[in-house]
């Protein structure tokens, strides 16, 4: 026994989904499975309804065109905020360098002057 449940219908014809049952012994091991079946067109298709074709198949050389020029605008767009961000984290990175050679030359003055004071400590004055 078939169930229609869905029915697609094209310029060459009318395509009719419909699922197989089985019966209930077996209905569990086997699972439904999808049967199709072509019928005739009922009616020519009326004016201005566009069928539904997989993506690229149909298209224009103009619809082409357009395609490539949105996805290089995307692409566009989306590097200028990669390089707006990377740009970001630079001028961050930099700071940050910045910021610790200032600690570091901090230290390094404190510890030249307390090298100096060692040395004078350590170092035996000579008057003469």
């Amino acid at each position: 026994m078939a169930v229609p449940t869905s029915i697609y219908q094209t310029s060459t014809g009318q395509y009719n989904e419909e699922t197989e049952l089985a019966p209930s012994h077996m209905a569990a091991a086997t699972g439904d499975m999808p049967t199709y079946q072509i019928r005739a067109p009922t009616a020519a298709l009326p004016q201005g309804v566009v069928m539904a074709a997989s993506p690229g198949s149909l298209h224009s050389p103009q619809q082409l065109a357009e395609e490539a020029t949105r996805k290089r605008e995307l692409r566009l767009m989306k590097n200028r905020e990669a390089a707006k961000e990377c740009r970001r984290r630079k001028k961050e990175y930099v700071k940050c360098l910045e910021s610790r050679v200032a600690v570091l030359e901090v230290q390094n003055k404190k510890l030249i002057e307390e090298l100096e004071t060692l040395k004078d400590i350590c170092s035996p004055k000579t008057d003469y």
